[in-house]
């Protein structure tokens, strides 16, 4: 405990606090962005900004010459020109401890959920250093998700970084809080990023049931918010997961969703004046992505892992999108969910064929990849033919792939379906995999 008390002050060290200058004041506000001058504040500091109701919190965002962009941390309300902006002499920083488990917290960290103040025991920075590669632990044993499809043909290896990527309402909350009560995890730490209000509260209370809650830690920044604070929605979900992981722990960080938090910082940059590159997107965006999908994955020897899930939303169903692209770059795999199957009422919608696990070999034994690989094969067959089979176009016996496909098409549409209340365990998943592929392979030989 003294070795890690010592990692933490070693880390409160390195949080930047605001330099004592003199207050300024604002001379112009456009847009979301607020330019002030007389307060040279470095990026990331933190000042009030007097307003005729109060004062409210901004962030320092960018600086041109001796103009200062503001960004407010909440809507912005009897603002004038000449107001007052005075710097905040406190640290910047999280507030972490072992207290913030079974609660809810905004982008800075500050209680929702009604509860009273959070008891911390230690503040890291928002953002760390990145960990040397080499000092990784290597991904080397599966993360039991508690979905069967996933478990057997997506395995996912702990300390595995995978990217959820679906439109807009084909199944990703309803997925993301299956792996919430299935997973294996010490602690499960969930980021609820530019979404419908009204989901904070649904996924709370109706998808966690108070066991799954106290392990748990929720960070909600819906859309309703400022593009700060939902910036700071991840990245404050990702400090708390790394507070945890260097205590040992084995990690689920959930984040819903990548493209908001890249829409968000597309929305800043855009603001500062910042040119747009691809698709409107500035080049800061494709920067802070891999900056924060590299915090999560194992710790050194002696810390714990965090297993990431990033939801990202393809705009009508285009998976060639520029935020997913970068995602799937720098991803270790991704889960494809198709609206065509939530259509058909199959759920979870997963599409096993394009879908993928990089570190699958790495974590499952030759068994288990060949009896994934047979059932991913005679899947693929009878999607490729569908078309002729429905129109009756194909005549039975013509090929025995596709006879087997055939026969085989409802015991694996049953495999890959599974009702959103039910826990699937990871060796019980394994068995209905094995049994299905024996089926499969004793068809293909009698055909």
């Amino acid at each position: 405990m003294n070795d890690l008390a010592e990692y933490f002050s070693s880390l409160a060290e390195k949080v930047p606090t605001a330099p004592v200058v003199a207050a300024g004041k604002l001379v112009r506000g456009i847009g979301l962005t607020l330019e002030a001058i007389g307060c040279q504040l470095p990026v990331g500091s933190h000042c009030l900004v007097q307003t005729i109701d109060g004062e409210i919190e901004a962030e320092v965002v960018g600086f041109g010459n001796d103009i200062t962009y503001l960004m407010p941390t909440e809507a912005v309300r009897g603002i004038i020109p000449g107001s007052r902006v005075m710097p905040l002499a406190r640290q910047n920083g999280l507030g972490v401890g072992m207290a913030m488990l079974g609660r809810v917290v905004d982008g800075n960290g500050q209680p929702l959920d009604g509860k009273g103040p959070i008891e911390t025991t230690h503040r890291v920075p928002f953002t760390r250093p990145p960990i040397n590669p080499l000092n990784r632990r290597p991904i080397n044993q599966p993360i039991d998700v508690g979905v069967r499809s996933i478990n057997s043909i997506i395995t996912v290896g702990q300390g595995q970084r995978m990217g959820l990527f679906a439109g807009s309402g084909v199944g990703k909350s309803v997925l993301m809080g299956m792996m919430t009560r299935g997973s294996s995890a010490d602690v499960v730490v969930v980021g609820l990023v530019g979404e419908r209000g009204r989901e904070v509260k649904e996924f709370i209370h109706d998808i966690l049931t108070e066991e799954e809650r106290e392990r748990a830690v929720v960070v909600a920044s819906p859309a309703d918010t400022s593009p700060l604070m939902r910036l700071k929605g991840c990245e404050t979900a990702v400090s708390i997961a790394e507070f945890f992981r260097d205590q040992g722990m084995n990690v689920l960080l959930l984040i819903d969703s990548l493209t908001r938090y890249a829409m968000a910082q597309r929305e800043i940059a855009l603001a500062v004046g910042e040119p747009p590159a691809t698709k409107g997107y500035p080049p800061s965006v494709f920067a802070r992505l891999p900056a924060l999908v590299e915090r999560a994955g194992n710790g050194s020897e002696g810390q714990g892992s965090i297993t990431g899930f990033y939801t990202v939303l393809t705009e009508g169903d285009d998976l060639q999108d520029p935020i997913a692209d970068a995602a799937r770059a720098i991803l270790d795999g991704h889960i494809v969910l198709s609206r065509e199957l939530a259509d058909a009422g199959h759920y979870p919608a997963i599409d096993i064929e394009k879908s993928i696990s990089r570190v699958m070999p790495q974590v499952t034994s030759d068994e288990h990849e060949l009896a994934a690989r047979k059932i991913k094969q005679v899947y693929s067959t009878y999607q490729q033919n569908r078309d002729l089979i429905t129109i009756g176009a194909y005549t039975k016996g013509t090929d025995s792939r596709i006879d087997l496909a055939i026969a085989a098409e409802p015991a694996i549409n049953a495999f890959l379906q599974q009702s959103m209340k039910s826990i699937l365990p990871y060796d019980e998943s394994l068995e209905a995999m094995q049994t299905l592929a024996t089926g499969l392979t004793a068809g293909a030989t009698r055909g």
